[in-house]
């Protein structure tokens, strides 16, 4: 394993970090609680050490399952949750979104109660759960400051979703040198991603960005196939059927990353140590994002041991070259030779600007 730094806050992730909102909640398939903490244990023993939670994932029992790891390992751990959200005084309706609270005493008070289920005094990273760009005032931005000079929070960011877009206010935590910036972006969801890494260079900015769902919902590790049934509650249902009939002719085109090139290595990869040996599609997911400088740490889900395994293993495996990376961009260019509709309208894209950043950046037409 590898690390990167947070931003420039002295933070250090691991490249492949632990999505823990599949612990605590039922979204991603049902386990049991000493389930979860073992695959906790695991991933720390193979050299993950970035544990990414929130305060709504299970309304505070994700935090609560990590502080009982943090209890026992927690010098080996770097952990960041999210506020935002207020389900304390709002019932959970599926997967549906919760009404947000961004009054600088709500986030304060939901610091606080997160600290406690976690059982520490500061949290590593901090980040503001889905905020719109209009909640992001000077007096919000001002309890930030706050919360990091009195060692609440080493670090702060923003996690944007749950839909894919929300561009103005990842700009705006960039342009406003947050330490990181979370959201959705893979081989199959490239735009967000690409928009990023642009702001990112542009600025000059510090801010690193953290992938999620680098797998796209399980297409890129091949844990969905044309034959899968999810199971009900599973999030990733939320995909039409479209995504995944269209996604598996996708990655047929990708399989070129699964033979591993020699010489591939980028220079980075070269001095710190060589490299070599073949790449599963599902490492080369993580890959293909880690090979962008700006990004520090890559979150996937895990759902066994196995995939701890394999995907913890993706920084061992040749780094992509300047060459596949883009062929991985030109094959998304042209929507991998594939004139089929795949059911994500990307005017559904969420925006809190009636759609003027999707538009300027030339993810919606005029």
């Amino acid at each position: 394993m590898d690390y990167r730094e947070l931003g420039d806050s002295g933070v250090e992730v691991s490249e492949v970090g632990f999505g823990a909102w599949v612990i605590g909640t039922d979204w991603w398939g049902d386990r049991d609680e000493s389930d979860a903490l073992a695959m906790v244990e695991y991933a720390l023993d193979a050299g993950i050490t970035y544990f990414d939670t929130g305060d709504v994932y299970g309304h505070g029992r994700s935090e609560e399952l990590l502080g009982e790891v943090l209890a026992e390992r927690g010098e080996e751990m770097t952990v960041g949750t999210k506020v935002g959200y207020d389900f304390y005084n709002n019932p959970q309706a599926g997967h549906g979104e919760l009404p947000k609270a961004y009054s600088v005493e709500y986030l304060r008070d939901a610091v606080d109660r997160s600290l406690d289920r976690l059982g520490v005094d500061h949290v590593d990273y901090l980040q503001l759960h889905n905020p719109d760009v209009g909640e992001l005032t000077d007096e919000v931005l001002e309890l930030l400051d706050e919360l990091r000079e009195e060692d609440v929070a080493d670090a702060i960011g923003v996690a944007l979703g749950p839909s894919i877009g929300w561009l103005a206010e990842g700009d705006f935590a960039i342009e406003h040198e947050f330490d990181g910036v979370q959201y959705v972006g893979n081989m199959l969801e490239q735009d967000v991603h690409a928009h990023f890494v642009d702001t990112v260079a542009r600025e000059g900015a510090s801010t690193s960005l953290i992938p999620r769902v680098p797998h796209s919902s399980g297409l890129l590790n091949e844990q969905v196939t044309p034959e899968t049934e999810l199971e009900a509650g599973d999030h990733r249902g939320f995909r039409p059927d479209e995504w995944y009939e269209t996604g598996w002719e996708k990655i047929e085109e990708l399989r070129f990353l699964e033979r591993a090139e020699p010489g591939s290595a980028n220079s980075r990869a070269a001095e710190s140590r060589e490299r070599d040996g073949e790449r599963t599609l599902g490492q080369a997911a993580l890959q293909w994002l880690l090979s962008y400088d700006a990004v520090a740490t890559v979150t996937p889900t895990f759902r066994s041991t196995d995939d701890i395994d394999e995907w913890t293993a993706a920084p061992e495996t040749p780094a992509l070259s300047t060459a596949e990376r883009e062929q991985v961009e030109n094959l998304y260019a042209r929507d991998f030779g594939i004139d089929r509709f795949d059911g994500m309208e990307k005017e559904e894209y969420r925006t809190s600007v009636d759609g003027d950043d999707l538009r300027a950046a030339g993810i919606l037409g005029d």
